[in-house]
């Protein structure tokens, strides 16, 4: 048997990239399928898996262990999970907008919290600086919430090439996750980034003011100088999975900071006197935003499920 390297995923076929650079379109061993696993897609795109190919077709055998991977609830099972994507050499990349159409911060709040319970540094690419450049005070008011809280905003226009550069610094040589709401400029990115790359791109719907799924599965596509970017089909919402109440302040960076003051070592940053959290919030030391996304997942009952 072979290992490839799984760069699309429909969940009936896989295309898989051989050691001698073929891609290879192959299927699941049935008994992988059945293996009792509660994630809808027991083969993700960036698995290295072992391969057999016959006169009947190419089979994948086999998953190796993932190094790390980016998992969310899946659509419509409140039970299974979703992989979105694994063995990532660098971050996430969450693209947001502010405006045609907004992203919404308990979005990017769960996604960042995701990240943070699995390890995985992220990090927010702020899309469509040409529309959020009209109204600054807004644009400086996101930037400032996310980069207090630890993370790097990277402000960029696909469609005007503004930032673009830094992005291809950063993605160079490593397989990064391109993943964020339909209409945000995933597929404007990609081609901008990998201007021979299959993606299709569509207007935002004047009506609704949301975008319309162009990516409808899974895909890596090779950087020319190196390394990969996985891009996804648009995400309504981040559903968590196996991340208790009681852990949710662990994944908040700017919460770590301020806890080990709080008076009692179990404090909730609800409710308690001597909270060093909440205190924070009243000084503006964290951003109001934030602690709503954190009240919102204490009470998490399973309406994200997207």
């Amino acid at each position: 048997m072979e290992t490839g390297i799984v760069t699309e995923s429909t969940g009936s076929r896989y295309i898989i990239l051989t050691p001698d650079g073929r891609r290879l379109e192959t299927r699941l061993r049935g008994r992988l399928r059945l293996n009792g696993s509660r994630t809808t897609n027991p083969v993700a795109v960036g698995d290295r898996v072992l391969y057999e190919e016959t006169p009947e077709g190419a089979t994948i055998t086999a998953v190796e262990p993932r190094r790390n991977y980016l998992i969310r609830r899946a659509s419509n099972l409140s039970k299974e999970s979703h992989v979105i994507a694994s063995n990532l050499d660098r971050s996430e990349e969450l693209v947001a907008t502010l405006f045609s159409p907004v992203t919404n911060t308990e979005f990017i709040d769960r996604f960042l919290v995701t990240c943070e319970a699995y390890a995985i540094p992220a990090a927010i690419v702020l899309n469509k600086l040409d529309l959020a450049a009209e109204r600054p005070d807004e644009l400086d008011e996101f930037i400032a919430i996310y980069e207090t809280a630890g993370y790097t905003v990277y402000p960029v226009s696909a469609t005007e090439g503004t930032g673009l550069e830094t992005l291809r610094e950063l993605t160079a040589g490593k397989t990064t996750l391109l993943t964020g709401n339909s209409g945000a400029g995933k597929s404007t990115l990609i081609k901008a980034l990998v201007p021979d790359a299959d993606v299709r791109i569509n207007r935002i719907s004047e009506y609704h003011h949301k975008g319309m799924h162009t990516t409808t599965f899974a895909r890596m596509y090779p950087l020319a100088g190196g390394g990969n970017i996985i891009d996804t089909p648009g995400i309504k919402g981040f559903g968590l999975v196996d991340i208790e109440p009681g852990e949710v302040f662990r994944y908040f960076p700017e919460f770590m900071r301020h806890s080990p003051d709080c008076q009692y070592y179990n404090c909730t940053h609800t409710h308690e006197p001597g909270c060093a959290v909440t205190a924070a919030v009243e000084r503006g030391d964290i951003a109001p935003q934030r602690y709503i996304s954190y009240i919102k997942l204490l009470d998490e009952d399973g309406k994200y499920r997207q």
